[in-house]
């Protein structure tokens, strides 16, 4: 039998028409600046989702000077399609309209933000609107040497008082006076805000637009620092700084007592193997009031990013899916910010990360105002350290704090 060429060809095209098409797959990159290990948990769950599904691919991008290099992108169309964010910086950034807010995709997922820590999101929320979702949560409680506090008859410290004293009984210095051991180790201004909270203090306003640590609540701050520092003698400015992994003041028992989040458990496992350490929530204040600080990083969506469905599918399938955000906290050994997550018993069972999540209940974020990062950053935290060296009082320093502070705030409230 003999075939019109023309019938062939006509027959090859409608079998082509009618043959179901494979789906174009869209390709996203993702950035953050975790490194090392970090990268390596990060792509853990990359790839993850790569295997989960054929739509989208994900490739992590690894950055320095992220936050340079992503505004410069920003302005010239190459931004990345999702980023590690920390949620610090939204109250700065999202007015500058280089983030994409989210609501839209939470709702029409319906997505319930409720199932992620309200603080955490309110972080990542400026101007009534939600510009990602949480990925880790973490906040400071005290981690204790339970060897050393057992020697010198102590509990774990549940006030100030109580901390005081343990401290006093835990310091240690040799025949000439020199310090070998730290109660406490005091070494970081930056946690003034906690001690604050602890003090019953705010740092800035209810409306957000002046300081407000230069008050009875901040003066009881820096007085039990000086107490500690200058009277009880529990802590030296410089004592074991720049020491770490091995050589870390608490790995070595130069400290008993510090304020450190969850990024240290696993440090101090893979490094102190002769170190029996506990953890406990921060003490609470003279009026009784807790407090520490909540931080920690979210996925967000630029703006530019020409795939934002496909960046959406990947946040949400990574942090809204409590066994994904699960699979996340036991791969990064990091808090998620999924609360279903966070109730399986593989936090609430375990003896270091139950503190934490206890934590985790009272901690606040660093208030969302443009302005805050620049005025602790360069108003209350050099301040704070000459007061730590001796070179300014208690009162002169939060004044000096106070009025540089309210001119930052005054300066960025409309970014």
């Amino acid at each position: 039998m003999r075939f019109c060429s023309r019938t062939l060809t006509l027959g090859l095209t409608a079998a082509a028409l009618l043959a179901p098409r494979a789906a174009a797959q869209t390709t996203i990159t993702l950035w953050g600046d975790w490194t090392g290990d970090g990268e390596r948990q990060i792509n853990t769950m990359v790839n993850a989702f790569n295997a989960s599904q054929g739509a989208v691919r994900v490739r992590y991008v690894p950055q320095q000077d992220i936050i340079t290099k992503f505004l410069t992108a920003a302005t010239s169309g190459q931004v990345p399609d999702v980023i590690v964010w920390d949620r610090f910086r939204t109250a700065l950034y999202a007015p500058k309209n280089v983030l994409a807010p989210i609501d839209s995709y939470l709702t029409r997922d319906r997505v319930n933000i409720r199932d992620f820590y309200p603080e955490a999101v309110k972080e990542l929320s400026y101007g009534g609107k939600i510009y990602g979702l949480p990925l880790t949560v973490d906040a400071r409680a005290i981690f204790y040497n339970k060897k050393l506090l057992a020697e010198a008859g102590v509990q774990p410290p549940r006030t100030w008082a109580q901390l005081e004293q343990a401290a006093i009984k835990l310091t240690k210095r040799d025949a000439n006076g020199k310090l070998v051991r730290s109660g406490f180790l005091m070494n970081d201004p930056g946690l003034f805000n906690m001690y604050l909270q602890q003090a019953g203090g705010s740092m800035l306003t209810p409306d957000g637009t002046r300081t407000n640590f230069n008050s009875p609540a901040g003066l009881s701050v820096l007085s039990f620092w000086d107490r500690m520092i200058n009277k009880n003698k529990v802590y030296e400015l410089g004592f074991g700084q720049g020491e770490a992994n091995a050589q870390d003041p608490f790995v070595t028992g130069k400290a008993a007592m510090i304020y450190t989040g969850p990024w240290s458990i696993d440090g101090y496992r893979k490094y102190g193997k002769d170190l029996d350490f506990g953890i406990v929530p921060p003490p609470a204040g003279p009026t009784g009031a807790r407090g520490s600080v909540m931080g920690g990083f979210g996925l967000a969506i630029p703006q530019a990013s020409r795939n934002k469905d496909a960046a959406w599918t990947f946040v949400k399938w990574w942090l809204a899916d409590p066994k994904n955000a699960l699979l996340w906290g036991k791969t990064s050994n990091n808090i998620p910010g999924n609360l279903k997550a966070v109730n399986d018993p593989y936090f609430q069972n375990d003896p270091f990360w139950k503190p934490m999540t206890d934590t985790l209940k009272f901690a606040r974020i660093r208030p969302p105002v443009p302005g805050y990062p620049p005025m602790e950053g360069n108003a209350l935290i050099p301040n704070l350290q000459l007061f730590l060296e001796g070179k300014q009082d208690a009162r002169t320093t939060l004044r000096k704090a106070q009025e540089a502070g309210d001119r930052i705030l005054r300066d960025n409230a409309n970014p």
